[in-house]
C-alpha cells in the first residue's frame, strides 16, 4: 500500500526543488556549465546529495529543468480572440513580464558562453523553452486569421515578427549592456506601439481597404 505525500511534504520538495534550481543557475553562470557538479549544486542549494540526485539524476536534467521553469507561465492565461489589439497587447505584456523575470538573462548568457562545447545546451534552450512560448503566440494568431480577426498568410512569420519587435528593446541590449534597465513605461511603451504596427499590417479592417 501507498501512501500519497501530504501537503507538508509536497511544499518542503517544492522548496528544495527552487532552491536547487535557483543555486545551479548562479553557479553554472559563475563556474559555467562544465565547472558546475551536481555535489557543488547540492553544497549551494543545502540539500543532501540523495535529494537533489532523487529529482535531478544527471546535470542535463537540471538544466532542462531550469529552461522549463524560467519559460513557464501561467496555464489560465487566455487572451481576448475578438480582439486583435487587446489581445496582442496582452501577450505582449505577458512576454515583457517573462523577458524581465530574474535570471532569464542568466540562463541566455549560459547557452551563450557554453554553446560551442555543450550545444545540447542551445537544442534544450530552444526546444524547451522558447519554441513552446513561440508556439502559443502563433496558434493566437491562427485563431485570429479562422475567426476573421486578421488575415495571415503565414502565422510563424507573424508570431516571428511580434516578438521580436519586443524582444529587441526589452532583453536583447542586456546581453552586451549590464545595466540596461529600461523603466515600465518604456517598455509598455515599445509594446504598444508593436501592436499597432501588427494591427495596421494584419487587422481585418486595414487589408480590406
Amino acid at each position: 500500500m501507498t501512501t500519497r505525500p501530504s501537503t507538508y511534504h509536497r511544499r518542503v520538495a517544492e522548496q528544495k526543488r527552487a532552491a536547487i534550481i535557483e543555486a545551479a543557475t548562479r553557479l553554472f553562470l559563475d563556474a559555467g556549465y562544465a565547472g558546475t557538479s551536481l555535489a557543488k549544486v547540492a553544497e549551494a542549494a543545502e540539500v543532501s546529495k540523495a535529494t537533489l540526485f532523487k529529482q535531478f539524476p544527471t546535470k542535463a536534467a537540471l538544466f532542462d529543468a531550469i529552461v522549463t521553469e524560467s519559460w513557464k507561465v501561467e496555464d489560465d492565461f487566455r487572451p481576448p480572440t475578438g480582439d486583435l489589439r487587446a489581445g496582442l497587447t496582452a501577450i505582449g505584456r505577458r512576454y515583457v513580464a517573462l523577458l524581465t523575470r530574474p535570471g532569464m538573462a542568466a540562463l541566455f548568457r549560459i547557452v551563450i558562453a557554453e554553446l560551442p562545447r555543450f550545444p545540447e545546451l542551445g537544442e534544450a534552450h530552444f526546444e524547451r523553452g522558447k519554441m513552446p512560448y513561440f508556439d502559443s503566440v502563433r496558434r493566437y494568431l491562427d485563431i485570429q486569421n479562422d475567426r476573421g480577426v486578421a488575415t495571415l498568410d503565414d502565422t510563424e512569420l507573424a508570431a516571428t515578427q511580434f516578438l521580436g519587435m519586443i524582444s529587441n528593446y526589452v532583453f536583447w541590449p542586456r546581453m552586451l549592456l549590464m545595466d540596461w534597465s529600461p523603466d515600465d513605461a518604456s517598455m509598455a511603451h515599445v509594446v504598444d506601439e508593436a501592436v499597432l504596427m501588427m494591427e495596421a499590417r494584419y487587422g481585418v479592417a486595414n487589408t480590406a481597404a
